[in-house]
């Protein structure tokens, strides 16, 4: 299935347009955010709650040191169902063993007790200081006031109870029409270090009132976390705390989607409810995972790796992936140095078979190298295209017709800064 990379198609293909609310912006949700005490005096603790019976979805870090909510979750994700997300920052609640697991499951149960909900339908993420054992009386002293302050208004303070070393709140909502049928789907997330996601993200969280069954959730979050929080990086760090919730509540009341009927669900053709809801929960990642990259710590810069004519789109997406994640590339883009050789050399040490020969580079608009090899171009212009805010690199390998996009910042000395002092 092939995923609209702007937000301008997808806006005018899909009949979107972005709405206010975040989380709280689909029908039945609601949010709020509290100071527990992990964090000194900022908000650090969301709830998250949606008073209908919802059909959930979740994808989680690959790191195989996973942190205890990330295994709570996991299990309460297989019966497929879930109303309730509480989160903390300050903690990760990992590397903790049995001890962690234990305080998981008690912040899990009295969020039950207190929306008088099953515990299996309640999911927990954590974000903050890995190895450190969760202050579990604080959240526990917290649960009944998150649960007090839940309203529609609350996605605000929700949104940043969830932050660590971000800047800024992080969330977006759109309203899409299936088959008549308004739809809404909004989302917030944080991160800013550690971000090299696969198969997830950092902590994002999303909620919809689509009507839709599992199976097709399942897929939908799949195709949408592909061509988004996959593929982002800030410093090639994989969390073992990265998660991604989706919960669909059924309140727009659209006819069902369901991949069992293929006029509903019929993934690639670019026609169907299901495709037009893909499109949406991808807008709404990728809007996501944008923010996220921008809010890289100690970044300056956005930069947009575009690989175009490759054989295909899985070769065209490790390319990216791997620039993006190159540190002499983040490096020389900080310095605004166009080291193209950079590039080409990351390129090719992908792991994907091309030649070499054929490969031109782009800095913006500026030809930096045709056929492998350097093209003259003007250092000051260059230098002018890396001075901005906003960058795009093209590798265009003319070797084929695939293309894919990865976002990525540039590597400064506050990133250093930052890290070298984290616990401090």
């Amino acid at each position: 299935m092939k995923i609209d990379t702007t937000k301008e198609k997808f806006l005018h293909r899909y009949k979107m347009h972005p709405i206010d609310g975040g989380v709280t912006a689909p029908t039945g949700f609601l949010a709020s955010g509290v100071c527990c005490g992990i964090k000194s005096q900022a908000l650090d603790l969301a709830l998250i709650f949606s008073e209908n019976d919802c059909v959930a979805s979740g994808l989680f870090t690959s790191n195989i040191v996973k942190a205890a909510p990330v295994l709570v979750s996991q299990k309460h994700l297989s019966g497929g169902s879930a109303r309730a997300i509480i989160a903390n920052s300050g903690n990760a609640n990992a590397c903790t063993g049995a001890d962690g697991m234990s305080d998981a499951m008690e912040v899990v149960k009295a969020v039950a007790r207190v929306l008088k909900i099953e515990e299996e339908q309640v999911l927990i993420a954590s974000t903050g200081v890995i190895g450190v054992r969760l202050p579990v009386d604080k959240v526990m002293a917290g649960i009944p006031e998150a649960a007090r302050l839940l309203s529609r208004q609350g996605e605000k303070e929700a949104s940043m109870a969830i932050l660590t070393t971000d800047s800024f709140a992080k969330k977006y909502a759109v309203e899409i029409d299936i088959d008549g049928v308004p739809v809404r789907i909004g989302g917030m997330a944080k991160g800013s270090g550690m971000i090299h996601p696969n198969l997830a993200t950092m902590l994002a969280f999303i909620t919809t009132d689509v009507n839709i069954s599992k199976t097709a959730l399942d897929l939908a979050l799949q195709l949408a976390c592909r061509d988004s929080f996959n593929m982002i990086t800030v410093d090639g760090d994989t969390s073992t705390n990265d998660s991604v919730f989706v919960m669909a509540s059924g309140a727009a009341g659209n006819e069902k989607i369901d991949l069992k009927n293929p006029d509903l669900g019929n993934p690639g053709a670019g026609l169907g409810p299901f495709d037009a809801f893909v499109q949406g929960l991808t807008l709404v990642a990728r809007e996501l995972s944008h923010m996220i990259v921008r809010d890289g710590e100690g970044a300056t810069k956005f930069v947009e790796i575009r690989v175009k004519s490759a054989p295909s789109e899985s070769d065209a997406r490790k390319i990216a992936r791997t620039v993006a994640t190159s540190n002499l590339v983040k490096t020389a883009i900080f310095g605004a140095d166009a080291n193209w050789g950079r590039i080409l050399a990351a390129a090719g040490r992908s792991g994907v078979t091309f030649d070499p020969d054929k490969v031109d580079i782009y800095l913006g608009a500026i030809k930096v190298a045709q056929g492998g090899c350097g093209f003259p171009f003007s250092d000051g212009e260059a230098r002018e295209v890396l001075e901005k805010k906003d960058i795009t690199i093209t590798i265009d390998l003319n070797s084929g017709c695939a293309g894919a996009a990865a976002w990525t910042c540039d590597l400064s000395y506050d990133y250093v800064r930052i890290n070298a002092s984290y616990r401090s």
